[in-house]
């Protein structure tokens, strides 16, 4: 059983520009579900809807995250590890709910030649049966980068 906490969602000044920047809702309060580091997305495995190919720059991808790694349809946010692996040209990435609009802040920014960068995060959910989320690798055309994304808990 996981261990529990309650915890009004503050997700600070960054958060609430996502939140407003996807039209996303974070009522609450909500309970928090603690999970064992699961990873859901590695894009350095064989091609499929949570693994390979690396993410191209310019391009938006989305993953399914409900049903993985013991997250529940009814989870209202994730809280990720967000790591991108061996970018080929510095850029940022920004990761929203699947089916909103795109934030204009980003989570996390990285540059040419970084090996691993890693930033947490907490992502609101959609309860679109395909996809979750989306992620934007802000780069330039022909650059490519690397995700990993491990759940360490959720909202719901």
């Amino acid at each position: 059983m996981a261990r529990t906490r309650f915890l009004r969602v503050g997700l600070g000044v960054a958060g609430s520009l996502l939140l407003a920047a996807s039209s996303a809702s974070a009522g609450g309060p909500y309970q928090f579900f603690t999970v064992p580091p699961c990873r859901v997305v590695d894009t350095r495995n064989p091609t499929g809807p949570l693994g390979g190919p690396s993410l191209a720059g310019g391009a938006v991808r989305s993953f399914p995250i409900t049903g993985m790694c013991a997250i529940p349809s009814t989870a209202q946010a994730v809280v990720f590890n967000v790591t991108v692996v061996g970018p080929t040209g510095a850029g940022h990435l920004r990761i929203w709910p699947y089916n909103t609009t795109m934030p204009l802040v980003s989570t996390m920014n990285f540059e040419v030649g970084d090996p691993a960068i890693a930033n947490g995060a907490i992502v609101p959910l959609t309860t679109a049966p395909t996809a979750n989320i989306s992620i934007y690798l802000g780069t330039g055309a022909g650059t490519n980068a690397d995700l990993v994304l491990d759940i360490t808990g959720y909202f719901q």
